[in-house]
């Protein structure tokens, strides 16, 4: 039996699966890493330790499954986007903490842009934000000394943590990314698959301080896991977490959707060959560059949705477990229309206001404990939709099917509601690791361990269907916006 082994460094930890030679999962492993926040809220990671964790994790899910290790075929990584990293070229050593997506600390640094910002839209697909990685390393660029001591001396390598992994983990210490994060840095021109000169100008990024960008099925370099294995193998599989989670979820077809439910969300549908610009408030990306030609998609990310259960259980204290919001849900009110806009770090796709302030509204006499969890779990669907009816309006294909992962979908209400407000059936796939899944498909696909017409054939899947009517949900999508606009109503 043949295996693939699979990382999917992640925003909170990393985690190491095993697929053998079915697509199935037979061992995983999983190890933290710090969230180094500071008193303004900057977001950053030691990138030494996440290098030194995905390879004990890789470690301990090989010997905690019993194989042998001689029966581990490829590689494939699958990493948390936009995360951004500096490091020197000749040791390998990080010359500063990651920037994590999160962390807005590069906000003036885009306003200063903003002249520029339809230019860079056009090239990159992306709006001007200090979400993406180019503001980011500008950032680092401008305030860390050894990183500008570097570019001197012409040993900087940047990149997002992909790239970083792959040049400490190869023994051809190769300095390579995949189209996937490449087009998520606001650097990459996606209409010409190139680095962009003028922009990485504008941003003060030196050329030759990025990787070489590799078709996310290529042979990036072989690795030995830091001499724990007898023989190198194949790294050939490298995703995007969210990129992971589209091919892991077979949106191979343009017009096939999926919805990731972490931290935030990620919604993107596939349009093929096909470059979609968006007209409502989407981004356009490379969805991957597999079998020698590369596919784009249309996204859209959400800065809270997993993070509104958190906020309800950690901060709020309404609740004390995630799974509680699911039963306060279902024995709330159902004539109560209060709702809760989470804007807590301003509003992502489609409004892109990064100065929209949270609030919940619509309350009455009615509203308590339950009516706010229910409206928090309830602003996960209506946002997931904001963004489903602007994919249906700019590539013109309506949406039947949501094919969702992550966490809050073991929340029945959450999912049922789904469904309703956006008038799509769901369906969730039993394997809730989908990141990981697809780059360890990608790999497998690279290495001819797995055939693309039967690589799925081992997934269940549970399906919902919307239960409403229109009338409803007209009227509670109305409210909906109305909640939305008063957020968007500031000076």
């Amino acid at each position: 039996m043949s295996y693939i082994l699979s990382i999917d460094q992640s925003t909170q930890g990393t985690k190491a699966l095993l697929f053998d030679a079915k697509g199935k999962v037979v061992a995983r492993e999983d190890l933290p890493h710090r969230q180094i926040i500071n008193e303004i809220g900057w977001v950053e990671h030691d990138p030494s330790e996440i290098l030194k964790n995905v390879i004990q994790v890789s470690i301990n899910v090989i010997e905690a499954s019993g194989i042998d290790q001689s029966q581990i075929r490829a590689m494939g990584i699958s990493n948390q986007r936009e995360t951004c990293i500096a490091w020197d070229r000749e040791s390998g050593a990080p010359l500063y903490n990651a920037i994590v997506w999160q962390c807005a600390r590069a906000s003036e640094l885009c306003k200063a842009l903003e002249p520029h910002a339809e230019s860079i839209r056009k090239k990159t697909g992306l709006n001007l934000s200090p979400y993406f990685s180019g503001a980011k390393l500008a950032w680092m660029m401008q305030n860390v000394e050894s990183v500008q001591q570097a570019a001197e001396h012409h040993t900087l390598c940047m990149g997002t943590v992909d790239a970083f992994l792959v040049h400490n983990l190869t023994e051809e210490k190769a300095f390579k990314t995949d189209y996937s994060n490449a087009s998520r840095t606001q650097l990459f021109n996606i209409r010409d698959l190139v680095w962009d000169e003028e922009i990485c100008a504008l941003y003060g990024i030196p050329m030759d301080a990025l990787g070489q960008v590799c078709m996310s099925d290529s042979i990036f370099g072989h690795t030995t896991l830091g001499g724990y294995l007898k023989q190198p193998i194949p790294i050939c599989g490298v995703l995007g977490d969210s990129h992971g989670a589209l091919l892991g979820q077979q949106c191979r077809k343009p017009g096939e959707v999926k919805s990731t439910y972490g931290t935030g969300s990620s919604v993107m549908m596939q349009t093929g060959e096909t470059l979609v610009e968006s007209q409502h408030g989407l981004v356009t990306s490379l969805a991957w560059g597999l079998n020698g030609k590369v596919e784009y998609v249309l996204e859209g990310n959400l800065n809270y949705t997993g993070a509104t259960i958190t906020w309800l259980k950690d901060d709020a204290k309404l609740i004390s477990s995630a799974a509680e919001s699911e039963v306060l849900a279902n024995e709330a009110n159902p004539q109560d229309n209060c709702y809760l806009v989470p804007a807590f770090s301003g509003l992502g796709a489609p409004y892109w206001d990064s100065d929209a302030s949270a609030i919940i509204t619509g309350m009455s006499r009615t509203t308590g404990r339950a009516e706010i969890v229910r409206a928090g779990l309830e602003s996960i669907g209506y946002q997931i939709t904001d963004l489903i009816l602007a994919m249906q309006s700019d590539a013109g294909i309506p949406v039947t099917e949501l094919r969702v992962d992550g966490g809050p979908t073991a929340n029945k209400y959450l999912m049922q509601f789904q469904s309703d407000i956006a008038d799509v059936s769901l369906r969730i796939p039993d394997l809730q690791e989908l990141s990981a899944m697809g780059a360890a498909f990608a790999a497998g696909f690279a290495c001819g361990l797995y055939d693309t017409q039967t690589a799925w054939d081992n997934i269940a899947y549970t399906h919902y269907h919307p239960q409403k009517d229109d009338a409803w949900r007209d009227a509670k999508y109305a409210g909906w916006k109305k909640a939305v606009k008063q957020v968007l109503l500031h000076d």
